[in-house]
């Protein structure tokens, strides 16, 4: 696994795309024709795409986040390890901290939403990609220690991306979102995601120092 230190230059790229992202909306750039253009292609609403949308609901997101909190708090503390309690709290926060980044964004670039949509303002970045991003992404860090074999670790991993790329899709096809709102919202929480990452990374090896053979973070 990569070290602290390197896992923050991963983030840079996702940052920066958002901030690129973000000028071009509110600046009503070159990015936004293509983003419309692109929109207009893809939307074509039908129930699998609104099916697959719905998976980034806050009451579909969130419970599954919560299952997997109660489980990890259960095999920390079933297991003995030091500060079992620590990578499931960090989860929970992170995901609570999500309106706070989304909702002063959609207020303060009051973009306008597709053609598709009612007539109203405040459609980026998207909130639902944002909360199945770090809903889903969460509790696949949170739970990857606690999978013995590195192929149920990937397959993990792999779902997960499964999934967001399914929540992405749908709200674009679907016309709830533009393509830029939805790569916006990955941008944001792949940063929080990393942040995550490196917190429960470093938090392993304090743990890892003073007791030899404890998981409390990702492997």
């Amino acid at each position: 696994m990569r070290t602290p230190d390197k896992l923050w230059p991963v983030s840079v790229v996702p940052a920066l795309l958002f901030v690129l992202i973000t000028w071009q909306v509110v600046a009503d750039g070159p990015l936004v024709r293509v983003d419309e253009r692109l929109s207009r292609a893809l939307v074509h609403p039908d129930r699998f795409s609104g099916a697959l949308s719905d998976l980034g609901n806050v009451q579909v997101a969130v419970p599954v986040l919560a299952v997997v909190i109660g489980l990890v708090l259960r095999l920390g503390r079933r297991g003995g390890a030091d500060r079992w309690w620590l990578p499931p709290l960090a989860a929970a926060v992170l995901m609570a901290l999500v309106p706070a980044f989304v909702v002063p964004l959609k207020d303060w670039t009051d973009r306008p939403g597709t053609p598709v949509m009612p007539s109203a303002v405040g459609f980026y970045p998207s909130g639902h990609t944002a909360t199945a991003a770090v809903a889903y992404g969460a509790a696949t860090l949170i739970l990857l220690p606690w999978l013995v074999t590195a192929l149920a670790r990937r397959l993990l991993v792999a779902l997960c991306a499964v999934v967001n790329l399914g929540v992405g899709f749908g709200l674009v096809r679907r016309g709830y979102h533009w393509p830029l709102d939805v790569l916006a919202s990955w941008c944001m929480s792949a940063v929080l995601l990393c942040a995550l990452w490196v917190f429960l990374s470093r938090s392993t090896r304090r743990s890892s120092s003073g007791t030899p053979g404890s998981s409390t973070g990702p492997s």
